[in-house]
């Protein structure tokens, strides 16, 4: 038996790392003319570089991004992330706390609790660490504990238990759970029978949460999809239409199973292989050289202490982040001829993925995927790898995030800084004054 989760489809979302650190880095500076080019995206074997008359190429191969030891890292910026043994820390005060002695809870969400902005704009390098704090979002016995961790005292600062109706996000273990409930469901195998197939050629994910109505209000409710994978490692091209399993996750028991697509035939798995094999007929066209940007001297950009970038008249703080993928804080940009430093933007992240399917059919209606608050843009990034997602000279940054239990699990080069060559004219615009004979381009 497979089990996947839908939140595992979001790879491609990480693309969206190099995207807004193109916009911090490419066009807003005097210089960029000046600063070298990246590599293309794809692998060295495809695309190796052409030889350069003053400068030895690169090296035959891409050089594995540098293992950090994350067990001794400690915070040198007010907005660095918990480190692997601050976030030790924090699970041994909640262990020994009172409230959570006879059962540890399980833990939703753990990071930062930031200074005040007026401290951290206060603070300069070689100051002090103002005190660390961790905020925590912790679920025990169908209640969501907000919790405040002064990790220099060593105690619960603020308990909170919410009184809203929201629930917090997502746990891989959630989702893991409820799964595991739905194909175990004995009126799966019979339907799964009805189409031709068992169990264990199925693949069942659990798109997104949310309630609807009120039989499933106040409580944290999965819809389960299965999907055949028969033949094909692209299982979304082969779903059991009609089949909705309704999943409580706190009590890991099915509430409704639905199945009214019993009439509706799988798609068959003919062309559904997405992969490429070596026997696979060529594209019907001429081949296409290989096409590659070097930077001989490196890139232009530095990153001090894991997380502070300065790049030409640029500098800003970046941190991974579990929910919102990644954060970019304190971005200040010094005027060319002046030197004066302006604050740009203060914190900025992804507040939300929304993607809402807008189908009404009872197969369908619940799709409206919140990435960030449901499954976490950060805790479902994949591993980038160099020259296929970032070009030699990029900076990797693993993410530190918590599991159910409390334990720290590392997130490895889920996000990657590069500089891109932006040279090229946006717009050109060509006079000729007939008057003076003179001739004017402006790109």
């Amino acid at each position: 038996m497979e089990i996947s989760s839908s939140a595992l489809r979001l790879p491609f979302l990480f693309l969206l790392v190099p995207l807004l650190l193109f916009f911090l880095l490419s066009p807003w500076n005097p210089l960029h003319n000046l600063s070298g080019g990246g590599d293309s995206a794809g692998r060295r074997a495809q695309f190796p570089p052409k030889s350069l008359t003053s400068i030895s190429p690169p090296p035959a191969e891409p050089r594995s991004p540098p293992r950090r030891d994350h067990n001794s890292a400690t915070a040198r910026n007010p907005l660095d992330p918990l480190t692997v043994g601050e976030i030790h820390r924090v699970r041994s005060i909640l262990s020994s706390y009172q409230p959570f002695l006879r059962h540890f809870p399980s833990i939703q969400s753990m990071s930062l609790d930031e200074p005040d902005k007026s401290r951290v704009l206060g603070w300069k390098s070689g100051d002090p660490i103002p005190s660390r704090k961790a905020f925590v979002i912790a679920l025990l016995d169908n209640q969501s504990h907000l919790l405040t961790i002064d990790l220099d005292s060593g105690r619960v600062e603020t308990h909170e238990i919410s009184s809203g109706s929201g629930y917090p996000m997502l746990t891989m273990e959630d989702v893991v759970a409820a799964v595991q409930t739905a194909v175990s469901y004995p009126e799966l195998e019979a339907s799964a029978a009805a189409r031709g197939l068992s169990v264990a050629n199925l693949s069942c994910i659990s798109p997104s949460p949310g309630w609807f109505g009120p039989d499933e209000e106040g409580k944290r409710i999965l819809k389960v999809l299965c999907f055949s994978k028969q033949g094909t490692p692209n299982f979304y091209m082969r779903p059991l239409e009609g089949l909705v399993m309704t999943v409580d996750v706190d009590r890991r028991e099915v509430l409704q199973f639905s199945d009214t697509g019993k009439g509706i035939p799988i798609p068959g798995r003919a062309n559904t292989d997405y992969r490429f094999r070596p026997g696979n007929k060529p594209p019907e066209m001429e081949r296409i050289n290989p096409i590659s940007m070097e930077q001989p001297r490196g890139p232009s950009f530095t990153v001090t202490d894991g997380h502070l970038v300065k790049w030409a008249n640029w500098e800003f703080h970046l941190k991974p982040d579990q929910r919102a993928g990644l954060v970019v804080s304190r971005v200040v940009v010094r005027d060319s001829e002046t030197g004066a430093a302006r604050s740009v933007m203060y914190k900025g992240f992804p507040s939300e993925l929304f993607v809402p399917y807008m189908d009404a059919d009872e197969g369908w209606y619940f799709k409206s995927y919140m990435d960030a608050g449901e499954f976490g843009l950060g805790a479902t990034a994949m591993p980038l790898v160099p020259l296929n997602d970032c070009p030699r000279n990029a900076y990797y940054m693993d993410g530190i995030f918590v599991s159910a239990d409390g334990q720290p699990f590392v997130q490895s080069n889920m996000i990657c800084l590069f500089e891109r060559y932006a040279g090229d004219a946006a717009w050109r615009h060509s006079e000729l004054t007939v008057s003076s004979g003179g001739q004017e381009v402006r790109n």
